[in-house]
């Protein structure tokens, strides 16, 4: 018989994405060792923390302001589009980030928290920022050789 508690669990705990859940006050309560990889934060690092450890400190407003409303609404605009947002590395160093979100409610449809699946796609989004850079340049000079 297959146990699908038991395979929930092993899933949530041994995938390479990470998994973090934060409860409506924004405090870290599932910290998966995909997370633990990513960030550098062992689990009991994080859990019981704010957020605010993963998020740099120039977006950490802007992150708030966004979690207020999802509170308030229950509404996201990050449907099945993933978001691309910076992200802070226990050492200090940043990573370009690729996530999606589940907003969990409870029976009466009130909001409990927000689990987020993140990845790093810091080499993906520094090969686009270079591309666009070369983009730019061969204009300019396409239109430098026409003028």
């Amino acid at each position: 018989m297959v146990d699908f508690d038991e395979i929930s669990a092993r899933l949530l705990a041994e995938t390479q994405e990470a998994i973090i859940y934060a409860t409506r006050d924004g405090v870290i309560r599932f910290w998966n060792g995909g997370a633990e990889e990513l960030f550098g934060f062992s689990a009991g690092e994080a859990l019981g923390k704010s957020l605010d450890i993963i998020i740099p400190e120039k977006h950490r407003n802007a992150h708030w302001d966004g979690w207020d409303r999802v509170m308030d609404s229950g509404n996201t605009r990050y449907g099945s589009e993933p978001l691309n947002v910076p992200g802070i590395k226990a050492d200090g160093s940043t990573m370009s980030l690729e996530f999606s979100i589940t907003i969990l409610k409870d029976d009466d449809g009130t909001i409990e928290g927000i689990a987020a699946f993140l990845r790093d796609v810091t080499t993906k989004w520094n090969e686009k920022k270079a591309l666009r850079v070369q983009i730019k340049e061969l204009e300019r000079q396409i239109e430098d050789a026409s003028g």
